[in-house]
């Protein structure tokens, strides 16, 4: 007997963690109306202002990318890692920005209130669990970012100053053992200085924040055509020619590509502003691809310059575009340069540091982090605690690392993000409507005119097209229909194929236009894209370290396992696809699902794959500091625990004080088929919502009286 209590207790022990671990976070309690700016974290007296137009976001992207990337991150992988196959480098890593982009933007639209980004996104579709460690390591990035910002402008002045700050603080302060791979570095006093000014920026307010942020922009794009037209007569051939275009091969052009993909992070803060943009369903997604479109633009264009100006092996890799004029003794050109620099750089550093203070408030909102780092500041209408305590954290990492080690820090954090977020996107799709909260998509129509028109457009469209052999014809009015408003796969299938994608429907077993996904399906593609996720990361491991390092024998097999996981990861996607879809409509869709997240899942697990074992370690040991605050604090108060708690102490009283109620249920009754309705499907976790919606006890219960 004791046995089997003591089995009982495991078992209740193991549910209880499984629902807390998996928990997701009702879509319709972030929903506001347009005019509802206060939206408060425990204790605050108001919310985050909503000033943000769709020009401010695509600068906050612009400038937050082009700073390090192209004063910085151009010279470094070009020197060390690519030579002039940067080029290259740039590209790969742009191609796996915009397939995560795109997922991006969808998200972007279905919680379009929200702050947060990646980490929202991940809390209401797969868990709390995997949202803390999202959001964990999204400040990692932005952490990392703002710190290397910093370091990278306290370079650029000690290069204008022909290396005196550098010497002057190792004469008086000596060198320590860094942070990075062991060698000894100088104490950067002047990062430290950098970070903390422009810390004290952000905590003023975010109309402060983007009205500097677009003057450094201009700034930035003037010296950029500067850069490109002066350039022009300085370039050589000969420094491509001779096999020096690709001189570490394509390993080097691949290593170069997981460092090149820093440069693109920033689009994320887009994702981040949700809650304070004027009109997110378009803003975001058009300031995502209008950023990363004119970030490649930039990149390409000054490594273009760059290796044709300096060969690879001499460029300068603290001042890499200062310094290419430099050598060919044109100083008016490289003082050009400088301004610039200064512009970029302080603007990269300030779309580092503008959306680190907005992940952390939202997860102290949550309960999930301390919740004093919650509070908005009535002055300001910013987080103002977690802006001071980020921005210090971050001083104190430029002070101790150097510039090098924390670029290469830097992508791992974001790569995992941006591909749990396409993880994301596949989850929703299949889900049945029910599990994204219908009345939170609703009141957001209601509260924009633009959308009430686009919505009687669509039934229009969609009574004319009555009898169409459309994939989506089996929607329901009001659903929206294959027109060009829905960006899903179909119609861009349908547009490349002609008459064959009839043919491709059927010899792949795609389902029938009225068929509605259920909560068996829903299901079946969780387990295919959990699948697709591990194995994408079995395959790359397979061969980068069995065929790419291997010899002989080993690398055969190492190529034969990996053909058979590919061939895998094809079945798996077939299964996606043989389920059926979502029939929501929304203003922004991902094309080519399931295609376009599987194949941004594939590119960001092999480009974390190149980055170096140290770099693991360091992301390891970050993980694991996270893990601690999760287990020790945040799953006790988190906002969902303590609902439940709520809940459940609801649930005791109505027992205690309601016993001599005659509590028999037979099975015609309402009751508890009512229950079951209401509650809303959710995938990821279908058992987690007995221990939420419905108290355990009050349901085991009902079971047993039934």
């Amino acid at each position: 007997m004791a046995a089997w209590l003591g089995r009982v207790s495991l078992g209740d022990a193991w549910y209880n963690m499984y629902s807390r671990l998996l928990r997701t976070k009702p879509v319709g309690s972030m929903a506001h109306s347009s005019d509802d700016l206060t939206e408060l974290a425990e204790g605050s007296a108001v919310g985050l202002a909503k000033v943000l137009t769709t020009v401010d976001l695509v600068s906050l992207g612009v400038g937050s990318c082009v700073g390090t990337g192209m004063y910085v991150v151009a010279g470094l992988v070009a020197n060390a890692m690519a030579g002039p196959g940067v080029i290259l480098s740039f590209i790969i890593a742009a191609v796996a920005s915009i397939l995560s982009g795109v997922c991006y933007a969808e998200f972007g639209v279905r919680v379009p209130k929200t702050t947060g980004s990646a980490y929202t996104y991940s809390y209401v579709t797969v868990g709390e669990f995997v949202a803390f460690f999202i959001g964990w390591n999204l400040i990692l990035e932005y952490l990392i970012g703002t710190a290397a910002g910093a370091s990278a402008l306290s370079n650029m002045f000690d290069s204008l100053a022909n290396h005196s700050i550098s010497d002057f603080m190792i004469t008086h302060l000596g060198t320590v053992r860094g942070l990075g791979k062991g060698e000894d570095t100088y104490l950067d006093v002047l990062a430290l200085f950098i970070a903390l000014v422009v810390t004290a920026v952000i905590a003023l307010g975010v109309r402060n924040t983007v009205g500097f942020n677009n003057v450094l922009n201009v700034v930035n794009l003037v010296v950029w055509v500067f850069m490109i037209i002066a350039g022009l007569f300085f370039i050589s051939s000969s420094n491509w020619e001779g096999g020096k275009f690709l001189p570490y091969g394509w390993s080097g052009v691949m290593q170069g590509a997981a460092t090149c993909f820093y440069a693109f992070i920033g689009f994320d803060i887009i994702a981040t502003t949700g809650e304070e943009a004027k009109n997110p369903n378009t803003s975001i997604p058009y300031a995502i691809t209008v950023s990363l479109v004119t970030c490649l633009t930039a990149y390409v264009s000054v490594s273009v310059i760059l290796t044709l100006m300096v060969p690879y092996n001499l460029i300068d890799v603290s001042a890499p575009l200062m310094e290419m004029f430099a050598v060919h003794g044109f100083m008016w050109g490289k003082y050009t340069v400088a301004v610039g620099s200064i512009a970029g750089l302080t603007v990269s550093l300030l779309g580092s540091l503008f959306p680190m203070p907005r992940v952390i408030y939202a997860m102290a909102r949550d309960g999930l982090l301390f919740r004093f780092l919650s509070h908005v500041t009535a002055l300001t209408h910013t987080p103002t605690v977690a802006c001071v305590v980020s921005g210090s954290l971050a001083a104190v990492l430029a002070l101790l690392v150097s510039l090098r080690d924390l670029i290469e820090m830097m992508s791992i954090g974001t790569l995992l993000a941006y591909t749990l977020v396409s993880v994301c996107v596949l989850l929703l799709r299949y889900q049945p409507d029910e599990q994204t909260d219908t009345h939170q998509f609703e009141s957001e129509v209601q509260d924009m005119d633009g959308l009430k028109h686009e919505d009687a457009k669509d039934d229009q469209i969609l009574s004319e097209n009555d009898g169409s052999s459309s994939y989506h014809t089996g929607r329901t009015e009001g659903e929206g229909d294959d027109s060009d408003f829905h960006t899903g796969h179909p119609s861009l299938l349908k547009r490349l194929l002609g008459g064959h994608y009839y043919t491709l429907r059927l010899r792949l077993g795609m389902p029938d236009a009225s068929v509605r996904p259920t909560p068996a399906t829903g299901r079946i593609v969780t387990r295919c894209t959990l699948s697709l996720f591990f194995m994408s990361f079995l395959l790359w491991s397979t061969i980068i370290f069995g065929v790419e390092q291997g010899t002989g024998a080993g690398a055969v097999i190492s190529g034969l396992m990996a053909t058979m996981m590919a061939g895998s990861l094809a079945k798996l996607l077939i299964m996606i696809i043989q389920q059926p879809e979502s029939t929501r409509s929304l203003p922004y869709m991902a094309p080519c699902v399931p295609f376009v997240p599987a194949a941004a899942i594939l590119v960001n697990s092999y480009l974390m794959l190149k980055l170096s074992p140290l770099t693991w370690a360091r992301f390891t040991i970050w993980c694991l500091i996270g893990l601690l605050i999760y287990i020790c604090y945040g799953v006790w108060h988190s906002t969902l625990e303590l609902n439940a708690r709520e809940q459940q102490a609801h649930a005791s009283s109505y027992q205690r004080y309601d016993d001599h109620l005659d509590d028999t249920v037979s099975p015609g009754d309402d009751l508890y088929t009512q229950e079951q309705d209401e509650r809303p499907y959710q995938g990821w976790s279908k058992s987690n919502l007995s221990s939420e919606t419905v108290p355990k006890k009050l349901f085991e219960h009902t079971n047993t009286s039934l």
